[in-house]
């Protein structure tokens, strides 16, 4: 992929990115939720989505890009973000989330999907953003996802090859070319054109079934984590 591509490619992140820490007080205080207007990112908007924090480790959409939409071949509004992610990787995006929600921490993932029939090369990077409710606690969110690649065959559902953080007035930490293994309990402790908003209650979806009995199927789990402590 050539660097122009690249810059190309990534332009709704930066977008939003852009666009929200324009949003963030003198002393990199979360915006809220009710600051976010669409106009200011119509050119992401097919990108971008909301969320709202509804478990310790679990967010669920409440606006979903038409981008999302394509990538599960449903409309992803009501569903929890991590509906995207393999499950095996799902413990990963939850601890992240954790800390986005507790520490206002930016936070970066690069992802893989996962491959098959009618299921070709495809990657990812997605921009998860901290917001408060007019309560002002820090139980929201703004994303953006963009892929490289085609679609293909749906649902689409992604592996994490790696994770960054940083503080919001912090600058940004490079996304690392490769994971190095990494626990989740290391982790823990350190109404416009292409949006729609969805108001139905949340529902679990019934648990996985898994393979032959000692089978989960599950990987350990492994990431890369960036957190700069650094002005």
């Amino acid at each position: 992929m050539t660097e122009r591509e690249k810059e190309r490619r990534l332009a709704p992140l930066r977008l939003v990115e852009a666009y929200w820490r324009g949003l963030l007080g003198a002393d990199g205080q979360v915006p809220l939720r009710s600051q976010i207007d669409p106009r200011g990112i119509e050119n992401a908007l097919e990108y971008a989505f909301l969320g709202e924090r509804i478990a310790p480790m679990l967010a669920k959409l409440r606006v979903s890009g038409t981008h999302l939409n394509e990538l599960m071949g449903l409309d992803m509004a009501g569903m929890p973000l991590s509906t995207l992610i393999s499950p095996e990787d799902r413990e990963q995006l939850g601890a992240a989330m954790a800390k986005l929600f507790n520490d206002g921490l930016e936070v970066r993932l690069r992802l893989l999907a996962e491959e098959g029939f009618g299921k070709s090369h495809l990657t990812g990077d997605m921009l998860l953003l901290p917001l408060r409710s007019d309560l002002g606690d820090t139980s929201r969110m703004i994303g953006v996802l963009v892929t490289h690649g085609r679609v293909g065959r749906t649902p689409r559902r992604f592996r994490i090859e790696s994770i960054s953080m940083r503080a919001p007035l912090q600058e940004a930490a490079a996304l690392p070319a490769s994971p190095a293994p990494m626990t989740v309990d290391d982790l823990a402790k350190k109404p416009l054109r292409g949006l729609a908003e969805d108001r139905t209650p949340f529902r679990p979806a019934p648990k996985e079934r898994h393979g032959p009995a000692g089978d989960t199927g599950k990987r350990p789990p492994y990431l890369r984590l960036i957190v700069s402590n650094d002005d």
